[in-house]
């Protein structure tokens, strides 16, 4: 049996090691970098392994340590090995070894996600070099080349825009200003109020990039007051624009997966199976964005489905109820519970809202029956909540949709 698992991130090759450990023959991990390991490659900062290696890492030695248990547990990491496309039932796998048509028995996607970058969140303005996602910043710095200016303004309060700080901070970089159009940060109270006393970085809520100008560099970047109107010019020569995640589904696309409109990645079972027999996906594919640990984590459930979908060869599961998301709440991962009854990835589901609730009520329910309703806090843009799945054993495979929601 082949199992050919699309990305060489924390997901694809913890999915790779676990798939090993199961016996499956033949697993090989392709992956589009020169360098398999991920985002966490380029993220020089501690805090990677906590939950799935159950130690402390920084970002480099994490997905270093990933490429190693991957290639020692039997599977095969190719890199710069690009996938195109499907025909018929295979991959099109380009590298610079040429082109080649790819057949599995199992397929996972885990493609992970990327920020949008200056372009997609048509900021208008001049186009001067020193506007960066995290993703690149991270790069430039990691790899020691010259791009990273002196002053420099971030632009979106989640988790990775507090890596953006520490990353500037690292490369010598004073970080004038953070600016988000949300009335509040979306990371730990911990790590901002970190980031503002070391870094002494102020943050501007309520407040979007109105323009970015300069020639050839940054030279300045327009701020407005989404409450006032007003707008002010700040001097810099760098912008770094954080989180605003979008999955890398153009593959998912392209087989013809059902996505899930709210993650915007491909609908999932709680066995993270696709709509498509044979195809899995995992990690920050389905819900950009987690920490690596998590995606990883996510990467080791989806190997069990494939070792016993390989083994027992049974049916797809045609059986899946699907869960949906009313408003203010924008998405839940995974999206459908399969039949029978299968747990989700960590015993829980991952959701998350496009309004900021301090605590509130969720509840889950079909057509008129409450399978679940707990109070929990913190919940918000930028940042998910796990929600336990006990309730999932009360779903009517003869039901309607389950809903969750806000109780107002």
């Amino acid at each position: 049996m082949t199992v050919v698992v699309v990305g060489g991130g924390p997901a694809g090759l913890a999915c790779a090691v676990e798939l090993r450990r199961r016996d499956v023959e033949d697993v090989i991990v392709l992956d589009r970098e020169a360098e398999a390991g991920g985002i966490p490659r380029h993220s020089a900062h501690q805090g990677f392994g906590l939950r799935d290696l159950h130690r402390l890492l920084s970002g480099p030695r994490y997905a270093r340590r990933y490429v190693e248990l991957a290639r020692e547990s039997g599977a095969r990491v190719e890199v710069e090995a690009m996938v195109t496309g499907w025909s018929n039932g295979t991959l099109e796998v380009t590298s610079p070894s040429g082109r080649k048509a790819l057949r599995a028995d199992a397929v996972v996607l885990a493609t992970g996600c990327r920020e949008r970058p200056r372009a997609a969140r048509l900021v208008p303005g001049s186009r001067p070099d020193g506007v960066f996602t995290t993703g690149q910043l991270q790069q430039v710095v990691q790899l020691g080349v010259a791009g990273v200016g002196r002053r420099a303004i971030v632009v979106g309060a989640e988790h990775v825009s507090f890596s953006a700080v520490m990353t500037l901070a690292h490369a010598g970089a004073d970080v004038v200003g953070m600016a988000t159009d949300l009335p509040r940060h979306q990371s730990l109270a911990a790590i901002r109020l970190g980031a503002a006393f070391r870094y002494r970085t102020p943050l501007w809520t309520r407040t979007a990039v109105s323009g970015i100008y300069g020639r050839p560099r940054v030279e300045e970047i327009e701020l407005v007051d989404l409450d006032s109107g007003e707008t002010r010019r700040v001097t810099c020569d760098t912008v770094v624009f954080t989180g605003d995640w979008i999955p890398d589904n153009e593959l998912a696309v392209l087989a013809g997966l059902e996505l899930d409109p709210g993650t915007r990645g491909p609908g999932v079972d709680t066995g993270l199976r696709t709509t498509r027999p044979g195809v899995f996906a995992a990690g920050n594919l389905l819900h950009a964005a987690e920490p690596a640990d998590v995606a990883a984590l996510s990467g080791r459930h989806v190997a069990a489905s494939v070792s016993r979908w390989l083994a027992e060869r049974e049916p797809w599961p045609e059986g899946q109820v699907p869960i949906v998301c009313r408003p203010p709440l924008r998405w839940i991962s995974p999206n459908s519970v399969c039949l029978p009854i299968e747990q989700p990835p960590r015993g829980r589901f991952v959701v998350r809202s496009a309004t900021f609730f301090d605590r509130c009520e969720v509840q889950v329910a079909q057509d008129d029956r409450l399978l679940w309703s707990r109070r929990v806090a913190g919940l918000g843009p930028g940042r998910s909540r796990a929600l336990p799945s006990a309730w999932i054993q009360c779903v009517d495979a003869n039901g309607g949709p389950v809903a969750v929601a806000v109780a107002h």
